[in-house]
């Protein structure tokens, strides 16, 4: 049942994301005057589709299949990505019928440079506009929450902030000269904002001030390949989201909802404790104090030899929390300063991993991990699955835009060439340039499924 989740959400995902991207194309088209052939969710062969000529169909249509300006609305083979076929224009389908002719009033390479480019870059700007709705729809309906404290209640062994030298009871006052009031702010500035670069952190420790420098470079690196960075903030309790069949914890009554108190009478203030203390004592007999509504329970239980317990647990802030509410107008505001913000982070994301900075088998994922986090974030509610589809709506606007062959970004290039020079490049030239991309694409794609199988 969890495979089969796990698809859904992913198809899902990527069904949005993939209709928003090619309506994007579709409409620009039509409303710069080109004829739009296939409008196609998948790749491959047509498995059925509609028109208004044939109706609904299965299969291909004929080959001399004539549609004039009725589109042809169908689903592939293959549900990863999908095409739109503008007429007279150098695509996925690497169809070549009629570009051997001289170029029709309603084709692409028959109209002006602005048209050509609004047409191609008709799916970036709709993946950035769904992204900016979703972004905003979800401020307007739950506003913002912020943490308000910097002050840290648990540093993890061997994680980022231990060797930074950052201790439990420390609290954050700035972090490039840049105040720090909430848990939000901190975690933001350590490890997205200014990716790359150096930062000092002024710390409020026992009344003195501690001033500890990160070197900008190192830290992504270490984000990069999993190292976390190890804090969780005071006022935090270990809740228990989920108990499995069959293991210690279910024996003694443990469930959903219940909060860890303590372990051997020693308090634990956050999951980082919890999972410490219960993989120090695997075979080992504990004393675990739990809370469930008002009512305190005890009971002594034994971790298994992998040290666990066998329950799900998250970290969930008991503090001062600060709540934002925004009408309409300031939820769109918000909205843009949140894909913006969004966007930055990516193609900072991007500029880290070609500079070497970031780990490649760490920072790339292919479908799986895609359908894995997408389940994981659906299974946290519907807002932060609406969230995912959003930054991954960006991230594939981002990567389209690239000018590289075959995607968006390509084909733009090309179009700019050929404004430059006041003449086509010949068809030959364009459809070598579209094959040796799309091989590049699939080889690529082969290598982010052998890093997603691997991983």
């Amino acid at each position: 049942m969890d495979i089969l989740l796990t698809i859904l959400y992913f198809l899902i995902a990527i069904g949005i994301l993939v209709l928003v991207h090619e309506f994007g194309h579709f409409i620009t088209a039509r409303l710069s005057g080109m004829r739009t052939e296939v409008f196609a969710f998948g790749m491959g062969n047509r498995v059925f589709g509609w028109n208004k000529l044939t109706g609904f169909t299965f299969g291909s249509l004929p080959k001399d299949f004539d549609g004039g300006n009725h589109c042809d609305y169908r689903v592939a083979a293959f549900p990863i990505g999908g095409y739109v076929k503008v007429s007279g224009m150098v695509d996925e389908s690497l169809d070549e019928q009629e570009l051997h002719s001289e170029p029709k009033p309603w084709e692409f390479r028959s109209k002006n440079l602005f048209q050509k480019v609004l047409t191609l870059s008709g799916g970036v700007i709709m993946n950035v506009i769904l992204a900016f709705i979703i972004f905003s729809i979800m401020i307007y309906f739950n506003g913002k929450q912020y943490w308000a404290t910097t002050t840290i209640g648990t540093v993890a062994n061997n994680s980022i902030a231990y060797d930074l030298g950052i201790k439990p009871g420390d609290k954050i006052l700035k972090i490039n000269g840049k105040n720090i009031k909430t848990w939000d702010e901190l975690a933001l500035s350590l490890s997205i904002n200014e990716m790359g670069k150096n930062k000092e952190i002024i710390i409020l420790r026992n009344n003195d001030i501690i001033k500890i420098q990160i070197d900008g470079t190192k830290l992504i690196k270490d984000l990069s390949v999993k190292k976390s960075l190890g804090i969780v903030p005071a006022e935090v309790k270990t809740l228990i989201t989920a108990v499995m069949s069959g293991k210690p914890a279910k024996s003694i009554g443990l469930q959903e909802g219940d909060t860890i108190i303590a372990i051997n009478d020693i308090i634990c203030t956050s999951s980082l404790d919890f999972q410490k203390a219960i993989k120090s004592n695997a075979k080992k007999r504990i004393e675990l104090t739990w809370k469930r509504d008002n009512k305190i329970f005890k009971s002594n239980i034994t971790p298994t030899e992998e040290g666990i317990i066998g329950v799900q647990i998250a970290d969930v802030y008991t503090g001062q929390i600060i709540k934002e509410n925004f009408g309409i107008l300031t939820s769109l505001t918000e909205g843009i300063k949140d894909t913006y913000r969004a966007l930055e982070m990516i193609v900072n994301s991007f500029k880290q991993l070609i500079i070497g900075n970031v780990s490649v088998k760490q920072s790339i994922g292919g479908p799986i991990a895609i359908a894995k986090m997408a389940s994981q974030e659906a299974n946290k509610g519907f807002l932060n699955f609406l969230n995912f589809v959003a930054l991954l709506s960006l991230m594939l606007a981002i990567i389209n835009i690239l000018p590289f062959p075959a995607l968006d970004g390509g084909h733009l290039i090309i179009v700019i060439i050929e404004a430059i020079i006041r003449k086509e490049i010949p068809f030959k030239i364009k459809m070598a340039i579209q094959q040796v991309g799309m091989i590049i694409l699939f080889i690529f794609m082969a290598f982010v499924i052998y890093l997603d199988i691997t991983r």
